[in-house]
C-alpha cells in the first residue's frame, strides 16, 4: 500500500470508525499517484417504484415496475456512482397485516415490526433481482444486497402517545369498537372514504442499527462490488432496552429514515425520487412556481411558513433539512425518471447547506 493509501485509511480510520472491523483498507495500485474520484449517493425511492397508482399489487406488477426503475439506477451505476438504494412499503406491508387479519383464526398474527421485516425482504428480493439482472445484461460486475435494517426510536417519543399514522385496511365503527377492546388498537375515522383504520405512532429515527456495514459496504472503494439496498419502508423500529434492542409497533416515515441513514453514514449526496419533476413553491395556487436550487436557510425559513404540507412534500424537505444540518452537502429531490439528469445539474431542486457553493 502506498503513503498515500496509507494516510487515507488513517483519516478514515480516525475521523469515521475507531473499529478495525471498518477501515476503509480499499486496494490502491502501488504506482498510482492520485485516488480514483468515488461519487456515492443514498437514493430514497417511493412507492411509485414499486406500484403505480391504481395498479393491482400482483407480483407481475411490482416485478415490472422495479425492472423500470432498475434501468434508471443503472444508468447511474454507468455514470460512476456508488448507491445506497432506500424504499418504501405502504401496500405491501398493508397487504401482509390484511394477511395476518384474514388468517388470524389459523395462524397467530405477527406484530408489525415482523410484518416490517416481511416486506423489507419480499421488496428486497424484488429489487436484488431486478437491479442484478439490469447490471449483468450491461456487463456491470455489480450485485444488489439487501440488509435487514433496524431503526432506532426513543421509547419517550411523543408519537407513542398520539398515534397518526394509518395502516391496514378499513372497517366500520362496530368492527373499529370491537378491535379497540380486543387487541388495544388506536382507531381513526377516514372522512373521506367513510371507514374506520388502525393508525400507529410515527416516531422519529434516532439512529440506525446496521449503518456500520452499510457504509462500508457502499466506501468499498474503486470497482467494490456491492450496491446496496437499505432502511426498506422507514426501517423496523426498535428501542434499545438495556444492552437489548426490542421491537415496536410503529412506523417510521420513510423519507426521515433514508435522511437519518445518509447521516449516519456521512454520506454527502442525498436523493429523494418521487412522482414529481421538482419542488414547488405555492403548489396548487395561481402562484405556483418552480423550486430549482435554495440554499438550507432558505428551505427552513419556507418550512416553518408551512409552505409544505405535512402529507405531500412535508416529510421530504424536514429530511432535507436534518440531512443538511447533520452535515451533507446536497440534497436533490426529482422525479423518478430524471435521476441522470437531476445528478448532472438538469432536473430537480437542489438544495445545499449554506456554506456549500452552488
Amino acid at each position: 500500500m502506498t503513503q498515500l493509501a496509507l494516510a487515507i485509511n488513517t483519516f478514515f480510520w480516525t475521523a469515521f470508525s475507531g473499529d478495525s472491523n471498518y477501515i476503509l483498507d480499499f486496494p490502491i495500485d502501488a504506482t498510482s499517484q492520485e485516488v480514483p474520484a468515488i461519487k456515492t449517493a443514498v437514493i430514497a425511492v417511493g412507492g411509485n417504484a414499486i406500484l403505480r397508482a391504481g395498479e393491482k399489487p400482483t407480483l407481475e406488477n411490482q416485478m415490472r415496475n422495479v425492472a423500470v426503475t432498475a434501468k434508471g439506477l443503472a444508468d447511474l451505476v454507468e455514470k460512476g456512482y456508488d448507491i445506497v438504494l432506500t424504499h418504501g412499503n405502504g401496500p405491501q406491508v398493508g397487504d401482509i397485516l390484511l394477511r395476518n387479519e384474514i388468517a388470524k383464526n389459523e395462524i397467530p398474527p405477527m406484530r408489525m415490526d415482523v410484518c416490517n421485516a416481511e416486506s423489507q425482504g419480499q421488496i428486497g428480493y424484488m429489487l436484488q433481482q431486478a437491479l442484478s439482472s439490469e447490471f449483468r445484461a450491461r456487463d456491470i460486475d455489480k450485485v444488489a444486497v439487501a440488509l435487514v435494517t433496524q431503526v432506532i426510536v426513543s421509547e419517550d417519543d411523543p408519537a407513542f402517545k398520539n398515534p397518526t399514522k394509518p395502516i391496514g385496511k378499513y372497517y366500520t365503527a362496530h368492527e373499529a369498537k370491537e378491535l379497540q377492546k380486543e387487541k388495544g388498537w388506536t382507531m381513526a375515522l377516514d372522512k373521506k372514504r367513510g371507514g374506520y383504520r388502525r393508525v400507529v405512532p410515527s416516531p422519529n429515527p434516532i439512529g440506525i442499527v446496521e449503518y456500520k456495514p452499510v457504509r462500508r459496504l457502499v466506501f468499498g472503494g474503486e470497482h467494490q462490488a456491492e450496491m446496496v439496498i437499505a432502511c426498506g419502508g422507514g426501517g423496523i423500529p426498535v428501542i434499545r432496552k438495556g444492552n437489548k434492542y426490542e421491537g415496536v409497533e410503529a412506523v417510521v416515515d420513510k423519507d426521515l429514515a433514508a435522511s437519518m441513514l445518509a447521516t449516519s453514514i456521512k454520506e454527502r449526496l442525498f436523493v429523494i425520487a418521487t412522482d414529481v419533476d421538482m419542488v414547488f413553491i405555492d403548489f396548487g395556487k395561481i402562484t405556483q412556481r418552480p423550486f430549482p436550487k435554495a440554499t438550507l436557510s432558505e428551505v427552513k425559513a419556507l418550512y416553518h411558513e408551512g409552505q409544505f404540507p405535512p402529507g405531500t412534500m412535508g416529510p421530504k424537505i424536514l429530511a432535507a433539512i436534518r440531512f443538511l444540518e447533520g452535515g451533507g452537502e446536497e440534497v436533490v429531490i426529482c422525479a423518478i425518471d430524471k435521476l441522470v439528469l437531476a445528478l448532472e445539474g438538469k432536473a430537480g431542486t437542489h438544495i445545499y447547506r449554506d456554506d456549500i457553493k452552488a
